[in-house]
């Protein structure tokens, strides 16, 4: 790493992680291997025990919002999920050697790069709608859908409770829907006897 380089680890902070493939070659320009990105970012969420927040897999780079890991630093997580990406395939190099890293600390901040990581195809002009690129975690912040990569946000939270009411929605929990987030909910009145 260079001497000017300084990543803050060990913080507690979310990390807006990005990485690019070797000389911004598409590499990830075809459905089947941005899958494979998928199923490897899931397999390396499980296997160093830490969440996914955001992601989006570009033609040449991908975008990650995650939370530090438990089993070791976050950048030999970020060079396993790398790796295991980059065996399964025969160009080479596939990934440039080093990654972005900034700390994310805010919820304003959060919402920021949620909202770059969910807007980047439509940005580059890959999609007109964010929700019509597979490879990131729009659909599941705007749905609730269950995809390749387990996303931990406010969905979550409530399946995991068995609990999704909309009084429960406000407008301080990150990733909320605006269209639910803003919506006035009235208390159900009890029964009386």
């Amino acid at each position: 790493m260079p001497k000017s380089l300084v990543r803050y680890q060990k913080t507690g902070d979310l990390h807006f992680v990005t990485f690019s493939c070797y000389r911004r070659r598409p590499y990830l320009c075809h459905a089947h291997t941005r899958d494979l990105f998928e199923r490897s970012l899931d397999a390396m969420r499980i296997r160093y025990d830490f969440s996914i927040r955001g992601y989006v897999v570009m033609p040449e780079h991908v975008h990650l919002l995650v939370t530090e890991p438990k089993k070791c630093p976050l950048s030999k997580a970020v060079q396993a999920l790398k790796i295991s990406v980059a065996v399964q395939r025969d160009e080479r190099p596939f990934w440039l050697a080093r990654y972005y890293d900034f700390n994310v600390f805010t919820t304003p901040k959060h919402i920021e790069k949620l909202k770059y990581i969910h807007r980047n195809p439509v940005t580059r002009g890959l999609v007109e709608k964010p929700e019509d690129w597979a490879w990131s975690s729009f659909r599941h912040y705007s749905t609730g859908e269950i995809g390749a990569v387990e996303i931990e946000s406010w969905w979550k939270d409530a399946r995991r409770t068995s609990v999704l009411s909309e009084t429960h929605i406000s407008k301080a929990r990150c990733g909320a829907p605006q269209h639910l987030a803003t919506q006035a909910v009235a208390p159900e009145a009890e029964p009386t006897p």
